[in-house]
């Protein structure tokens, strides 16, 4: 297990510092494009794809691609997407428009935050390579330590990992349930004073950071795959007023430190309630 933890927390690192680099790029593509990352003008969905990589690194400025005839830029985006656009036409018009659009970069500019792009593009790639290459890592690790939390449908054996690495055995919490969600950070700070009872209250953010990351990581797997998990996420999210995934996502982390923990001590796979 110790093994394994030195794999998901360097993970753990990994991820963050890629969401960083992705932030850090979006912000300077702001510069070169400013309505390039605007989710109702967006050309691709996913900004950091292929296709859409190749229009930060090909062209030096937005004017490039409003002045390139349509008919080639439709045709260009329909090779650097490899012919999956279901239509590439339609990517070429958001494209056209954002070019027209985002605020000029002064030609002075161009240079240097085209070079600033380019590499931290190739970071963000660099780290998408050591992530998969550490994810595999960590499947091989898993194929050692046999569990039954692979059966809870969306846990993948990374997320596994880093539960059943930072939780060690339940046997040393006395296989209490609320033991683990206080190591893990799941406890709520008292906001009120007599009869006052504040409407916002606030994790203690203390415990085991990895533990708290990893069963947020799950709890927004598993709602999307299991219905009873997915019902409660729906409801908690509809009841908050503020931050609502957010809030949603650990109180239904919370909720799963008790399966896990009950499947952890009885060695028995999961079973879905019946409705």
């Amino acid at each position: 297990l110790l093994a394994l933890r030195f794999l998901t927390r360097y993970r753990y690192h990994v991820v963050h510092q890629l969401a960083s680099e992705k932030a850090y790029c979006t912000a300077i593509l702001y510069l070169k494009a400013s309505e390039y990352s605007n989710d109702d003008k967006q050309a691709f969905s996913n900004l950091f794809g292929a296709a859409s990589r190749a229009v930060i690194q090909e062209f030096t400025s937005m004017e490039e691609v409003a002045a390139m005839p349509f008919d080639e830029l439709v045709a260009w985006i329909d090779d650097q997407g490899k012919h999956r656009f279901p239509d590439p036409a339609e990517n070429a018009k958001r494209l056209q428009r954002i070019a027209s659009d985002s605020y000029p970069l002064s030609e002075t500019l161009q240079p240097s935050v085209n070079l600033v792009l380019n590499l931290s593009l190739k970071n963000i790639s660099n780290l998408e390579a050591l992530l998969k290459r550490l994810e595999t890592a960590i499947q091989e690790q898993m194929e050692n330590i046999p569990n039954t939390l692979k059966t809870i449908p969306g846990m993948g054996p990374v997320l596994v990992a880093g539960i059943v690495a930072e939780i060690g055995g339940v046997e040393r919490f006395g296989c209490n349930e609320a033991k683990v969600a206080k190591f893990a950070g799941f406890k709520w700070r008292k906001s009120g004073s007599a009869e006052f009872q504040s409407e916002e209250t606030h994790l203690t953010r203390t415990g085991d950071p990895y533990l708290r990351y990893y069963f947020c990581e799950a709890a927004f797997s598993v709602q999307r795959c299991d219905s009873e998990y997915g019902a409660f996420f729906q409801r908690k999210f509809k009841e908050a007023r503020t931050h609502r995934h957010k809030r949603a996502t650990v109180l239904t982390a919370r909720k799963l430190v008790r399966l896990v923990v009950r499947l952890l001590a009885t060695n028995q796979p999961y079973q879905p309630r019946r409705l």
